[in-house]
């Protein structure tokens, strides 16, 4: 059964891998780049009349690095067969109809079979070090990208403080940067903790780099088992305050979080359970040590909330969250048939 499982599972990830945007009908294929031994961002920028700006705006990039394997988004020249349409060419190639108009001088939607169109991949909404998304673009950026280090747990928070009374709709990029001054300048961390932020809009944003392990979340007076804990961690808050009585949760929000949980739980090659899905209320923060239920003369948090998913206990858990990443999971992978 062992081996039949990670028999499926491989599979699962090699199509993960593999994974492309749909082709529009003509002589092109794939606007997709993969990075190869010796390549830059200076050396792909050039092959395809792009600058470095241009691709790391497209592919939500905070740094000039690259890794062997790792997919980008290029601008292609694209030559136009039957049937296509602008709309078509712009769904297909992670464009938009104004952008390919803008990028080849047409006053029109009109296009002709064999006419050919460069065709710029549209732009990541960025601010620094933070990517805003929708739950759909953070699946390509995750699958797109490749991570140095070994990510066994995923940690699940809410902020607690912002919460939603706080957000309004825009201000995304500077109530992260309220969490980051805090983080650094109270916490004494070098960052802000967390790698992923959701929103009640249903947005993600892409906080601290994945290959660096979050901070301070377990074992604040234990800083050896703190470290270790963190090292295979990554980390979502989950804007708002989940208490019961509290922050009810928009649905948009509900759908964010189980499917940014899932498009991990497939990169990473996690099966959702007690092991693999963390709540932080079932770890004294001060020790370091997983208590689960037993919470009782330790020092435990409510977070992610009384009324997470059901609440915040790990039958709460089995019964209300992983059901429902376990579901997408699977949902996800069928979607990519």
């Amino acid at each position: 059964m062992k081996k039949n499982f990670v028999l499926v599972f491989s599979m699962i990830l090699i199509m993960l891998i593999n994974i492309s945007p749909a082709h529009a009908s003509g002589s092109n294929f794939s606007n997709i780049y993969d990075v190869k031994t010796g390549d830059t961002l200076w050396r792909i920028a050039a092959k395809y009349d792009a600058s470095v700006q241009d691709l790391k705006a497209t592919n939500g990039l905070i740094s000039d690095s690259l890794l062997v394997g790792q997919k980008l988004w290029v601008p292609m020249i694209y030559e136009v067969g039957t049937g296509d349409t602008l709309w078509k060419l712009s769904s297909a190639y992670n464009s938009s109809v104004q952008m390919i108009k803008t990028a080849n001088g047409l006053s029109s939607d009109v296009i002709r079979k064999g006419q050919k169109l460069k065709i710029p991949p549209k732009r990541m909404t960025m601010q620094g070090q933070y990517i805003l998304m929708t739950k759909e673009e953070f699946k390509d950026w995750l699958f797109h990208n490749k991570f140095t280090r070994k990510i066994s747990l995923i940690q699940e928070h809410n902020t607690w403080s912002p919460s939603y009374k706080n957000f309004n709709g825009s201000n995304h990029f500077s109530l992260l940067k309220g969490m980051e001054n805090y983080h650094v300048n109270v916490m004494g961390w070098k960052n802000i903790s967390q790698h992923l932020t959701t929103f009640p809009d249903g947005k993600v944003v892409v906080c601290r780099p994945i290959n660096t392990a979050p901070e301070g979340s377990f074992g604040l007076k234990n800083k050896p088992v703190g470290l270790a804990i963190e090292s295979k961690s990554l980390a979502i808050e989950n804007l708002g305050n989940f208490d019961i009585g509290n922050d009810v949760m928009t649905q948009k929000q509900k759908e964010t979080i189980v499917y940014i949980t899932a498009l991990l739980g497939l990169k990473f090659g996690l099966t959702p359970s007690i092991d693999s899905i963390t709540y932080h209320h079932w770890w004294d923060i001060n020790t370091g040590e997983r208590v689960l239920d037993n919470s009782s003369g330790h020092a435990v948090k409510t977070c992610p909330g009384t009324g997470f998913f059901g609440g915040n206990s790990t039958n709460s858990a089995k019964t209300h969250f992983y059901p429902l990443v376990s579901h997408k999971m699977q949902e996800i992978l069928a979607s990519m048939h």
